[in-house]
């Protein structure tokens, strides 16, 4: 599936994982878990990849075997180093009522897996949910 870069792909893109998801059978928990971390990667390539230019495209691949389901999600904006993320003070963001920057934090918490790679001009973000 590729479709633009515009939050009003969002639905489209949510129904789409779990409707692959509900077909190989997955608990409505899982399915819940999966859509919003996929919310979260596709709202992140459009606001950091692609400082929110609709005009650009994301891919989406999901698949599965009997072990978890994958989903990637590439683009090719800006990319994202894993490597100068670090994890948000979950208190003190509450604490000062701060909106935002979770996004990151609920995908390695929702998934079992995330992985992040650039070839070339694209980037993928992997996310596997262990079936």
């Amino acid at each position: 599936m590729s479709v633009k870069a515009s939050t009003e792909h969002l639905a489209e893109v949510r129904d789409f994982v779990a409707a692959h998801a509900q077909n190989i059978g997955l608990s409505q928990k899982d399915i819940s878990e999966i859509r919003l971390a996929v919310d979260e990667a596709y709202t992140n390539i459009i606001k950091h990849a692609y400082k929110n230019d609709p005009a650009k495209q994301v891919s989406i691949e999901i698949g599965s075997d009997n072990s978890k389901l994958w989903i990637s999600l590439m683009d090719h904006g800006r990319s994202f180093d894993p490597k100068k993320y670090s994890e948000p003070d979950l208190i003190k963001r509450i604490k000062q009522k701060k909106r935002g920057g979770m996004g990151v934090y609920l995908i390695k918490k929702l998934m079992d897996q995330v992985q992040y790679n650039r070839k070339g001009t694209t980037n993928e973000i992997r996310m596997v949910k262990n079936l």
